[in-house]
C-alpha cells in the first residue's frame, strides 16, 4: 500500500510578526518545517508533499529535496490547500496522511499510529484528536450518544454549548485517497471565502460513512506554532525531550533547564555538562569530557576527555585530552591534537597546535602549524593578515614562544627554538636558536641545559 504525506505550510503566520515565513523559524536550531518534514518521511516511507503559499521560494530553498513543493495560489483554506496535490498524487497514493507544518512535535511514532488506525477502518478517514481544558483554538470533535464522530465544528463557529466540547481536533489526518479527491469538491465556500478540510467529516457522515478517531497519548504534540510565545513553548518541549534522551544515555547535567542540545548532536557517556551551555549543528562529544558552565560548542568534533570551560568553540576538531578555557574562543579550522592545553583568552584559528602543546592565556593563533610540545607564552600574536592575505607560521617541536612574541607570518619557527619576550619575528628563527628584540635577530645557539 502506497502512502504519501500532504503538509500543509502555506500559511502567512501573520501573529509571528516576521518578514520570515512561519515555517522557516528556528527550532533548536533548525526550520520548524524540517521537523514535519522529517516526521512524515519516516512515517509514510515517502518523500511527502509541501504545500506552499506565503514565501514559497524561501521556503523551497530551505526544504530542498526532502519534499515535492506545490504552490497554493491564492491560499483559500486547508480544503482548497490539499486539493493542490490531487495532480500529482492521484495515481501514486492509496491512503493520503495530512499534516501541518506549525506542528514540529508530532512524532512519526504518533503518525504511524494514525496510518494504522486507518489501515484497519473500513470508513474513508481518521482523525487525530485529543482531550484537556486549553483548546488552543482547535475545532470541537462532535459525537452522537453512541460516541460516533458527526462533525469538527471550527472554534470560531462554534456554539456556547460546543465550545464546552474537550475533545479537540488536532488537524491531522489520514483519508483513503479515492475517497478523498472527489470529496474535497463537494467543500462548501465557507462566510470568510474559506474552504475548510475539517467539512469532509461532515461529509462522509452525510454519505452514512464511518470516521475514526484516534486520540493523542501526548497533548504536547498537538501544540501548534501560531506565535513566538508558541515557538517559545515548543522549543521548551523539544528540549526537555532531547536532554532526557542523553540523560537516559548516560550523560549527566547539573541543571537541564539551562542546558541546549540541537537535534544533531550526539555525546558519549559519562559526560558532565554543566548550566549554559550550548551544543548546536553537527557536534560530536566524546566520553567522559566536561563542557562549561558558560560554554557554545558548534559543529565541532570533541574527543574523548575534554574540558571545554566557559569557552566558544566552532567548526573545529578536538583529540582527547584537550583543555579549553575560560574564556577562550576556537574558530573555524582548528585542530588541537591530544593534550594541547589553551587557557584564558585564547584564540585560535586555522591551526593545527602538535600533541601536548601549550598556549597559556592572552594569545592569537591564526593560519598555524606547530608541532608537538610547544609553549606559546601570554600574549603572542600570529600576524597573519597583511591587508590582502592570509600568510602561515610554522613552529618546530618543542620550541618556546616567549611572552608577547610577534610573529610576522610568513614565518617558521624551527625545533627547539625560543623567541625572548617582546621579540618580532620577521624571520626564520633556526632549529635550537634564540632569537630576541625588535625586529628578532638570532643570538646564540641553545645548548642542552637550554
Amino acid at each position: 500500500m502506497k502512502i504519501v504525506a500532504v503538509i500543509l505550510a502555506a500559511g502567512q503566520g501573520t501573529r509571528m510578526r516576521s518578514s520570515l515565513p512561519k515555517v522557516l523559524h528556528p527550532l533548536l536550531g533548525r526550520p520548524m518545517v524540517l521537523y514535519s518534514i522529517e516526521a512524515a518521511r519516516q512515517a509514510t516511507e515517502s518523500q511527502p508533499v509541501l504545500i506552499v503559499g506565503h514565501g514559497a521560494e524561501m521556503v523551497r530553498q530551505v526544504v530542498g529535496e526532502a519534499a515535492r513543493c506545490v504552490l497554493q495560489e491564492p491560499q483559500s483554506g486547508t480544503g482548497h490547500a490539499v486539493l493542490q496535490a490531487e495532480s500529482l498524487l492521484r495515481s501514486q497514493a492509496d491512503l493520503v496522511l495530512v499534516t501541518t507544518a506549525d506542528m514540529p512535535l508530532l512524532t512519526s511514532q504518533t503518525l504511524h499510529r494514525l496510518i494504522e488506525a486507518q489501515t484497519s477502518h473500513e470508513g474513508p478517514m481518521t482523525l487525530l484528536t485529543l482531550t484537556g481544558e486549553i483548546a488552543r483554538g482547535f475545532g470541537r470533535v462532535v459525537r452522537d450518544a453512541q460516541g460516533r464522530v458527526l462533525a469538527v465544528i471550527e472554534e470560531a463557529q462554534a456554539s456556547p454549548e460546543e465550545l464546552s466540547i474537550r475533545e479537540y481536533n488536532a488537524s491531522v489526518y489520514c483519508f483513503k485517497a479515492d475517497w478523498l479527491w472527489p470529496s474535497l469538491t463537494r467543500i462548501p465556500l465557507s462566510r470568510k471565502g474559506e474552504y475548510y478540510l475539517t467539512d469532509l467529516v461532515g461529509i462522509a457522515t452525510s454519505d452514512g460513512l464511518s470516521i475514526r478517531a484516534l486520540a493523542l497519548e501526548d497533548p504536547l504534540q498537538a501544540i501548534g506554532v501560531n506565535n513566538r510565545t508558541h515557538l517559545a513553548e515548543a522549543e521548551a518541549v523539544l528540549r526537555q525531550l532531547i536532554n532526557q534522551e542523553w540523560m537516559d544515555a548516560g550523560v549527566s547535567m547539573i541543571d537541564p533547564h539551562t542546558t541546549y542540545i540541537e537535534p544533531g548532536v550526539t555525546i558519549g557517556q559519562d559526560t558532565t555538562i554543566w548550566p549554559n551551555t550550548y551544543l548546536q549543528g553537527k557536534t560530536t562529544i566524546g566520553q567522559n569530557c566536561v563542557l562549561g558552565p558558560n560554554s557554545l560548542i558548534r559543529d565541532t568534533k570533541v574527543g574523548d576527555r575534554c574540558r571545554i570551560f566557559a569557552s566558544v568553540v566552532e567548526g573545529s576538531v578536538l583529540e582527547e585530552l584537550v583543555d579549553i578555557g575560560p574564556y577562550g574562543h576556537l574558530r573555524a579550522g582548528t585542530h588541537l591534537a591530544r593534550g594541547v592545553h589553551v587557557g584564558n583568552f585564547g584564540e585560535i584559528k586555522n591551526s593545527y597546535l602538535g600533541p601536548g602543546t601549550k598556549m597559556g592565556h592572552f594569545s592569537y593563533v591564526g593560519d598555524t602549524i606547530t608541532g608537538p610540545d610547544v609553549n606559546i607564552g601570554a600574549g603572542t600574536v600570529t600576524c597573519n593578515f597583511d591587508g590582502e592575505r592570509k600568510h602561515p607560521t610554522h613552529i618546530g617541536a618543542g620550541a618556546f614562544i616567549g611572552s608577547d612574541t610577534m610573529l610576522v607570518a610568513p614565518v617558521k619557527v624551527g625545533d627547539g627554538a625560543r623567541t625572548g619576550a617582546g621579540a618580532v619575528v620577521t624571520r626564520e628563527v633556526p632549529d635550537h636558536t634564540l632569537a630576541v628584540g625588535m625586529p628578532a635577530r638570532v643570538i646564540r645557539k641553545l645548548g642542552k641545559r637550554d
